[in-house]
């Protein structure tokens, strides 16, 4: 099982310069999990990049990250996160993203340094 963090998804629905080290993720549609919490990040980034009359391709990528099976966040991913901060430091969103990640034994595809050489991520570099 994969999922991509919200960097990932952004760098494949712009098009950027590592769009190649996440589209065989995102499209093995069987094997993607998609966190709630990445559908609020990935909205909400990419709203600010469209145009009012683009909503057409914000809605073209939730239907992209509909063909995974979502993930909502429920207690044993929130309590999961909390040990993840202590032990990382890391932001609520990256440490319910990761929780989420264990609990499905699936591996964390992200272009995100502060997550890098943590089990499971796959750490994609920035160009």
């Amino acid at each position: 099982m994969n999922i991509v963090d919200s960097s990932g998804w952004i760098e494949y629905f712009a098009g950027g310069l590592n769009v190649g080290a996440f589209t065989d993720v995102i499209l093995d549609f069987s094997q993607l999990l998609v966190s709630s919490i990445n559908i609020y990040e990935v909205v909400r980034r990419m709203s600010l990049y469209y145009q009012p009359d683009e909503k057409t391709k914000l809605l073209q990528n939730l239907t992209v990250m509909r063909r995974g099976r979502l993930i909502l966040v429920d207690e044993q991913i929130a309590l999961s996160a909390v040990d993840l901060v202590s032990s990382y430091r890391l932001p609520m969103a990256d440490s319910m993203i990761l929780a989420t990640a264990y609990i499905h034994n699936a591996t964390l595809w992200t272009q995100d340094a502060h997550v890098a050489g943590i089990a499971r991520v796959k750490y994609i570099v920035k160009p």
